[in-house]
This record gives structure tokens, C-alpha cells and sequence, in this order.
């Protein structure tokens, strides 16, 4: 039984659970649960700490787990990213009082605070940059007010947080963040593993693309092709008085509009866009 661990908490933990859902297995319902096995798909979920995720994968407690990328390569472990889920997305940058400091480079022996230690002492390292990391556990933007750092390295969304304490942005992004599935290095062969990243890679398909079928003239199938290519390649078949041929394809769901729009234009007919609850690649 393919044991996965998920965020148990926090902006990761409903979009994980909703993905696993709809991927086919059975998941929590009441948040006080810490273990859910589902015999039908042969797992057992474990709800876990978000940031203890990527440490329980790595020393193989457990086989896989949904967390941030950002928390991955913080934790140090030896778990390994396998696929980026599509939810999540963050980005990690450092921070300032207005006006104090502009380049990465001034951070040379000053302070910075954040709750990712092991990343933020990684990337300083990497630029050749000696500066003291100061760990704190959450709240990092007060830090530099209250005297604690000169500098702040923290996961930024709007960055209305930071100008409300009076910060400014500095510097390329750390780090560009979002949910990933992750496995230990010698879990690839592990009983379910592969089920586990081919329903996940079909509701993340079903989430960018819709079924798309039309009546189109038999004339003009190659010109009607171009336009839905589908993942692979359309199916098209025949229709009994020879001259027209129905065609079925998968397309992005952002353009779908605007393809029915072209087909339209192309001579097609009788468009039909279905939903997709989930596929299996």
C-alpha cells in the first residue's frame, strides 16, 4: 500500500486534498484525522506538518508527499521532485526598508530573517555573500522594526504585507515556488507510485483542456486538424453520407472560444465542448 503524505494545514493543504479527490482517492473528512487508507486505491494518506513533508519522504516513513517547493529544498532532505501539481505558486524574494538596500551583494555581513534557513544560507552561499541568517518562525516583516535583522528573505505573494511595514523588494527572485509531488530517491518502483503520478497527471490535464467534437466537411479535415491537434491526435471518423467527418479532440480550455470561433469560420458545425472530469493519459 503506497503511503502519501499530505499538508495537513495551511494555503497548500485544500487544493492537495481537492487533487487527490478528484484524482479517485478517498480522502479526509473530518480535519482531526491524521490517517486515511483507502483500500480501493491502495494508499494510505497521512496528514502531516507541511514542512515535515518533504523530511518524512526522505527517510522513507513514507513513500510519497504533495508540498512546496520552497519547503522541499529548505527541509535538505533527499526527497526528490517528480511533478509540479499547478497550485501553490510563490515567490521568494528578499526585502528591505525603502531605500536602505538595493543589490544582494549589501547584504555582506548584515542580518537577514526568515523562516527558510537552510534556503536562504544556500543562495547567500551560492552568490559568495557572508551574512548572518536569523531563523524565526513566522512574522518575519516585523523583524527589521523590532531591531532583529537588517533583512528579511520571505515568501511573497502581493506584497502588500511589505509595504504596510514599510519594505521594498531587492534583488532577482530566490526562488520561484509552487506545490510538487515529491518521492524518496528509491520509491520510483514502489508499488503505486506510477498509478499515484498518472491520475494526478490526469486531473491536471482535465483542469487546462476540454473534449471538443464537430462536424466538419470531409474536404477540409486537414485544415480543421491543424486548428485541434490534440494532445496526441484527433480521432476523426466518417459520417454515413460521405462528405462530412466528425472529429473529436482535446484543447486548451483558455482558447477554447476562440478555436470555435476559427472552426466555425473553417465551414464546421454542430460544436460540442464537454468537460472533463479527470483522464487517464
Amino acid at each position: 500500500m503506497l503511503r502519501i503524505a499530505v499538508p495537513n494545514k495551511g494555503s497548500l493543504s485544500e487544493p492537495a486534498a481537492e487533487m487527490l479527490r478528484e484524482a479517485g482517492y478517498r480522502v479526509r473528512r473530518d480535519p482531526k484525522e491524521l490517517v486515511v487508507t483507502d483500500p480501493d486505491g491502495d494508499v494510505e494518506l497521512f496528514y502531516l506538518r507541511p514542512r515535515d513533508i518533504a523530511v518524512y519522504v526522505g527517510s522513507g516513513t513514507v513513500d510519497a508527499g504533495i508540498t512546496g517547493r520552497d519547503l522541499l529544498l529548505d527541509s535538505g532532505s533527499p526527497a526528490v521532485e517528480v511533478m509540479t501539481l499547478g497550485f501553490g505558486a510563490s515567490t521568494f524574494r528578499y526585502a528591505a526598508r525603502a531605500g536602505t538596500i538595493t543589490t544582494v551583494r549589501q547584504l555582506e555581513g548584515l542580518r537577514v530573517a526568515t523562516s527558510y534557513p537552510g534556503l536562504v544560507e544556500k543562495h547567500l552561499a551560492d552568490l559568495g555573500v557572508s551574512a548572518r541568517v536569523v531563523r524565526l518562525d513566522g512574522a518575519v516583516e516585523t523583524s527589521i522594526s523590532l531591531g532583529v535583522a537588517d533583512a528579511i528573505a520571505d515568501v511573497v505573494e502581493t506584497g502588500t504585507t511589505l509595504r504596510q511595514q514599510g519594505l521594498e523588494i531587492f534583488g532577482d527572485p530566490i526562488l520561484r515556488s509552487e506545490a510538487v509531488l515529491v518521492r524518496r530517491e528509491d520509491s520510483a518502483d514502489v508499488a503505486g507510485f506510477a498509478v499515484l503520478r498518472r491520475r494526478l497527471t490526469g486531473v491536471i490535464t482535465a483542469r487546462h483542456y476540454v473534449m471538443l467534437d464537430y462536424d466538419v466537411p470531409a474536404d477540409l479535415v486537414e485544415d480543421a486538424c491543424r486548428l485541434t491537434p490534440g494532445l496526441e491526435s484527433p480521432t476523426v471518423a466518417p459520417l454515413a453520407n460521405g462528405t462530412w467527418c466528425a472529429v473529436r479532440a482535446m484543447v486548451p480550455r483558455a482558447r477554447t472560444n476562440a478555436i470555435m470561433d476559427e472552426l466555425w469560420d473553417l465551414g464546421a458545425r454542430a460544436i460540442l465542448v464537454t468537460d472533463i472530469a479527470a483522464c487517464r493519459l
